[in-house]
């Protein structure tokens, strides 16, 4: 009788043996799956080879935006592109992008079942995790800031502005049509002008503004500002005074204002022109050395966001991959073209890159198809993100190196100061580009970011810098310096915008000036900011080109 149970317990104790042999050689299996999918799935960045061209003074046909010039004047080149999938035996075997994603899916649910017990048991820690880290990293969605301060009243406002929607900036038989066998989306404007889309979300943010001044009460309901209170300058191009017309038609709907601007029609106006004054061989060698040391590791990672982006576009079967124009997008045959009288450029594979980043972006905001946005690749929202970070960290690259930034940034460091500035002003609208943005924040040393709630992480569409000055009970001038654009879902789905249903508002952090307990900046400390700024440009010009410097002091002594 002994033995017989004996017998029996050892029966169950091999049930339970083989049952847990079972689980440990399938959670074995699944580890296994998941470490081969990690490896296949990872990047090897390229070497970043950073170089620059000689500053030979040719013309450029070019419709600045992103410092790209036109697509059509580019000049190609050379890189074997991504290798295609191979099937069993290691022949070449075409996937479809629906094949591809269901290959895709399968092996993920695969992964997932075999592992839903370990992510069960670690989910909470992982929530509570990312929650930590969101918070440390200053992370905060469109409603966590405001651009009121309780306490305070409005006294003056000054915004600088990127354009609003656009279509790409160049069009049909440019290097940008023939990246892809598919067909773009069917724009409402003509290469590079404002959009349907970009009039009525900019419309939107004029009204929005009007309603925050009047409920400041620093704009009467249906305001008609008196001679000199209100200034409305833009760029000569279409895009960027169309948005300001816009812009105005929203914020004030009764009164006649006009758009100024201050050279002919579709001209760069220099004042919006982030471009170079003197350039020589010891200034290009020091700004190109300080790009390469900013922003080598950043160029050389795109190499993942440049792989998707040849994915999406079906690269390999477009006419420009077969003719040999654009065989690959690289990241590390850039080299920095720097001119005087000319803007930033980069000659490489890394350009076509960034056109195309820049279309699919504008693609995403005005196709409601998402799939069909990014040509049946199905992008979820990280993808997006790394699409539009090639043309983030490229617009970084060639404007935001300190030697540079003051320099591109100077006309327009000077327009804002002497707007704060003047007595008679209350409000001013600057209307330009991405590039304005980025020089002007890297100029006035404001701290990295990025955004919450938008693909665009820098410098979205139709962003505004909006420098507000308030004063307190006892007279004394505070200032605020934010960001303000419209999320992802606003730019999409074009919500009306008021007080209830705000743009985004990211406070804008400048490195080494404090705030008050309100979060607000001493007017005197940011205005001084400015000024060195400013002068910053004088002391890079001193340094570099003291005859230029000495010739512009005579200039301004006898005007």
């Amino acid at each position: 009788m002994n033995r017989k149970n004996e017998k029996s317990k050892f029966r169950i104790w091999q049930a339970w043996a083989a049952v847990i042999a079972i689980l440990l050689v399938t959670e074995l299996i699944a580890a296994g799956i998941e470490h081969a999918g990690l490896i296949k799935g990872q990047g090897q960045a390229a070497d970043t080879g950073l170089t620059v061209q000689a500053a030979e003074e040719t013309p450029q046909a070019k419709d600045t935006e992103s410092g790209q010039p036109r697509a059509d004047s580019e000049d190609p080149q050379r890189q074997a592109a991504q290798d295609p999938p191979q099937a069993e035996g290691g022949k070449d075997a075409p996937q479809t992008k629906t094949d591809r994603k269901d290959s895709e899916e399968q092996a993920a649910r695969g992964s997932t079942q075999s592992t839903a017990k370990n992510e069960s048991a670690q989910s909470q820690g992982v929530q509570e995790s990312q929650k930590s880290v969101e918070e440390e990293s200053g992370s905060r969605t469109s409603a966590a800031a405001s651009l009121s301060h309780e306490g305070y009243t409005l006294n003056k406002v000054v915004i600088l502005s990127r354009h609003n929607i656009r279509s790409p900036l160049s069009g049909s038989g440019s290097t940008l049509q023939t990246m892809t066998p598919h067909e773009w989306h069917a724009w409402s404007s003509s290469p590079s002008e404002l959009s349907l889309r970009g009039g009525v979300l900019e419309t939107e943010m004029g009204q929005y503004f009007r309603k925050w001044f009047e409920a400041e009460g620093f704009f009467p309901e249906n305001y008609h500002p008196g001679e000199e209170e209100v200034r409305i300058y833009a760029n000569s191009k279409q895009r960027t005074m169309a948005t300001a017309k816009y812009f105005t038609a929203g914020l004030l709907p009764t009164a006649d204002t006009w758009t100024e601007t201050q050279v002919e029609y579709d001209q760069m106006d220099p004042v919006f022109t982030p471009q170079f004054v003197f350039m020589n061989d010891a200034y290009a060698k020091a700004v190109t050395d300080q790009v390469l040391t900013l922003y080598s590791e950043k160029l050389a990672g795109l190499s993942d966001n440049c792989d998707l982006l040849a994915r999406v576009l079906d690269l390999e079967d477009s006419e420009a991959f077969r003719s040999g124009e654009v065989p690959g997008f690289r990241t590390d045959d850039t080299a920095l073209e720097l001119k005087a009288d000319a803007e930033p450029r980069m000659t490489s594979s890394l350009k076509n890159a960034c056109s195309a980043s820049d279309a699919l972006v504008l693609q995403y905001y005005e196709e409601p198809d998402l799939d069909k946005a990014s040509f049946g690749e199905g992008l979820n929202h990280e993808e997006w993100e790394k699409i539009s970070e090639i043309k983030d960290v490229y617009i970084d690259t060639l404007f935001t190196a300190p030697l540079a930034a003051p320099h591109l940034a100077n006309p327009l460091l000077e327009e804002i100061q002497s707007e704060l500035e003047d007595p008679g002003r209350r409000f001013t609208f600057l209307c330009g580009h991405d590039s304005n943005i980025a020089s002007v924040t890297a100029a006035l040393g404001v701290e990295d970011y990025q955004l919450p709630d938008a693909i665009e992480k820098r410098t979205p569409i139709g962003c505004k810098i909006v420098f507000s000055e308030w004063r307190d009970m006892d007279d004394s001038s505070w200032m605020s310096v934010d960001l303000v654009y419209q999320t992802d879902e606003q730019l999409r789905e074009c919500p009306l915008l008021d007080l209830e249903n705000p743009p985004a508002v990211y406070p804008l952090t400048l490195e080494g000036l404090e705030r008050n307990a309100d979060g607000l900046y001493g007017t005197d400390a940011v205005m001084e900011r400015l000024y060195d700024a400013i002068g910053e440009f004088d002391r890079i010009m001193q340094e570099y080109a003291p005859d230029v410097w000495q010739q512009l002091e005579l200039e301004d002594e006898a005007a």
